[in-house]
């Protein structure tokens, strides 16, 4: 339990405690780390995959959007299906559905364009067709991860034990652009489709490992799914910590949904930046764009690591709004520091670059403290259903984020749409910062 678990004074300190957890959350985090590493190795490289595939700038954006139409609906219906036939079940169905959503990606390239008379079949398409099962595990799975972790938790160490299992996570994360970056190294194809190839292997692994090694005695279930009107009565029955913490929220996501997509295009189709590294032994190693935008991504996970487990620590004294409220500035002022910033260093671009995605690393600091203000509030039982609600709100308003990103993107100016969407953020800064509550435990 909690009370037993080791002090997590740092991020190596995570890893010790992961060993000390309840199984469930073990093996929680075992799957984490597989289905993260499959994720992050592909996800974040599917815009350029997609202006491979044929597509632009305002499709691009689109699929950001159906990402969004998934985040919102996805998780309330899994945390219903998670409270109802417990984690284990419900996480197993997931998986495979993701591994599935994996295998499509990868058909993709194989698909010619099909001709049906009216309208044209391009082979992206199949893009946002395997979307629809890859971001399953992801998605639907937010309901058991809150869930699982608050059962083995006690209230006043939430954030640590989300630190834990985000460790792992992040861990993928770190180390999944870095092998895109050796697949990628010198053009973005035909490496990306190796790359899915081991993404579909690690989903599978994580499928089985969760399946066979998840001990569901301890699973809460929580009452059946009564139709429309329970989504309403579960949305009434928010706890009141919750509200201003959404509000700000949604601003927040809503100005990183306009960009997010974009990140990886500002690096290979608006700036066209590569790395040159002359190793000792090796000699030089000329990185193409895509390739340096996953060591970028590397950069960016290794500070969340460094940071994230002292930052759920510090947390217990000074409470988990100023952390939240961190990690909301960081990712409100991101976006207008990359589509400025390299303007201003003409010939060190890419070590500003750098630079700029450590800084972004911190916004993953206050990740643990946000899930722990999340769920902390929720009665047990129905930490799958409060989670659910909480992001069904706020996706479903940040839905069309991508596609508004995306206009901007094509028909405006990238500049312009990076600029508002640093201003929407902002806006959620400021409100957090003045009508945030505290979740009572850390008080």
């Amino acid at each position: 339990m909690a009370q037993e678990q080791a002090e997590v004074a740092g991020p190596l300190d995570a890893f010790r405690q992961f060993f000390s957890l309840q199984r469930d959350v073990l093996v929680l985090s075992l799957a984490m780390f597989a289905f993260s590493l499959g994720f992050q190795m592909t996800n974040r490289f599917l815009p350029d995959y997609l202006v491979y595939l044929g597509a632009g700038g305002f499709v691009v954006g689109l699929f950001a959007t159906l990402g969004n139409v998934i985040g919102a609906v996805y998780p309330y219906y899994g945390g219903i299906v998670s409270d109802r036939v417990g984690s284990r079940y419900a996480l197993t169905v997931f998986g495979f559905l993701s591994t599935f959503g994996f295998a499509i990606w990868l058909g993709s390239a194989y698909v010619p364009a099909i001709d049906l008379g009216v309208v044209v079949l391009e082979p992206w398409v199949w893009v946002f067709v395997g979307l629809l099962l890859a971001q399953c595990w992801k998605s639907f799975g937010i309901g058991g991860h809150y869930a699982i972790v608050k059962q083995a938790t006690e209230p006043s160490r939430l954030a640590r034990g989300f630190a834990s299992t985000e460790t792992f996570r992040r861990t993928a994360f770190l180390i999944a652009p870095l092998i895109v970056a050796a697949l990628v190294a010198d053009e973005l194809m035909p490496g990306f489709l190796w790359v899915l190839v081991i993404a579909i292997v690690f989903a599978v692994l994580g499928t089985i490992v969760q399946h066979l090694l998840y001990e569901a005695d301890a699973d809460s279930v929580g009452k059946e799914f009564e139709g429309v009107g329970q989504i309403v009565d579960d949305l009434q029955a928010l706890p009141d910590p919750l509200r201003p913490l959404l509000v700000a929220d949604t601003f927040v996501r809503f100005a990183n949904g306009m960009v997010y997509a974009f990140f990886i295009l500002v690096i290979t189709q608006l700036l066209e930046i590569g790395l040159t590294l002359s190793l000792p032994l090796v000699g030089t190693i000329d990185l193409s764009p895509a390739a340096f935008f996953g060591v970028l991504l590397g950069v960016e996970m290794f500070v969340a690591l460094l940071t994230m487990a002292p930052t759920a620590k510090v947390a217990e004294y000074v409470g988990l709004k100023p952390v939240v409220g961190l990690g909301f500035f960081v990712y409100a002022i991101f976006p207008v520091l990359l589509i400025f910033g390299p303007q201003y260093v003409a010939g060190n671009e890419a070590w500003l670059l750098i630079a700029l995605f450590a800084f972004s690393g911190l916004r993953f600091a206050g990740l643990p403290a946000h899930k722990a203000l999340v769920v902390g509030p929720a009665e047990q039982g129905a930490g799958g259903r409060v989670t659910g609600s909480y992001y069904l709100i706020r996706g479903a308003i940040v839905i069309p984020s991508g596609a508004l990103g995306g206009f901007l993107w094509q028909f405006v100016s990238p500049e312009l749409s990076f600029t508002i969407a640093t201003v929407v953020g902002m806006i959620g800064v400021v409100y957090f910062a003045l009508f945030g509550q505290e979740f009572e435990a850390y008080q």
